[in-house]
């Protein structure tokens, strides 16, 4: 019984390695391992972003030109963060071809960098607009040099900036609030 069985198995095997050869004899194109293929719209959601020093996002912060820059700091505990998530995705989908760029930096726990922020920046399409910030890296220096009225203390967090006039917004912005602010600054 035991011969039998074996020899299913083995001419099951042999059956279906010649199947795949006369499919490839198809003139059906083949893939190997090898071939390159181009980032699709799901590889670049799966990208994630880079941790930047307080310094680095001192100097994003400071940037003084005819673009407006949003700057979100947000953490995925923070339910008013993720609740306000979907306005800015809102504003930045309508402003897309407009001198308007929109960043979130990320005050997560290191240790949640490849979970938590992962899965949430993959399932919100965030990740070529998300810095990673080490909050154990902040002190406060960062908030005085960069902020008129944020410490720290709370968050979300909204900064932003073009050319020299700069606007905060501390605790959960709505749509109104938010298309508010980035209308007066683009006016």
């Amino acid at each position: 019984m035991k011969k039998i069985i074996l020899s299913t198995l083995i001419l099951t095997a042999l059956y279906s390695c010649k199947k795949e050869t006369s499919k490839a004899e198809d003139n059906t194109p083949v893939t190997d391992s090898v071939t390159v293929t181009p980032n699709t719209a799901d590889q670049v959601s799966t990208y994630i972003p880079k941790e930047l020093s307080p310094e680095n996002v001192g100097q994003h912060l400071a940037k003084n030109n005819d673009t407006l820059y949003v700057t979100n700091f947000f953490a995925t505990w923070c339910g008013p963060c993720i609740r306000e998530i979907p306005s800015f995705k809102n504003k930045m989908e309508e402003l897309k071809d407009k001198p308007v760029k929109f960043t979130f930096v990320n005050l997560d726990d290191k240790a949640e960098w490849d979970t938590a922020v992962k899965d949430f920046v993959v399932e919100h399409n965030l990740g070529a607009n998300v810095i990673l910030l080490d909050g154990q890296k902040l002190d406060p220096n960062f908030f005085s040099k960069n902020f008129k009225q944020w410490d720290g203390g709370s968050i979300p967090f909204t900064f932003m900036r073009k050319g020299s006039q700069t606007d905060e917004y501390l605790g959960m912005m709505t749509e109104e609030v938010l298309n508010s602010k980035i209308n007066a600054f683009l006016k």
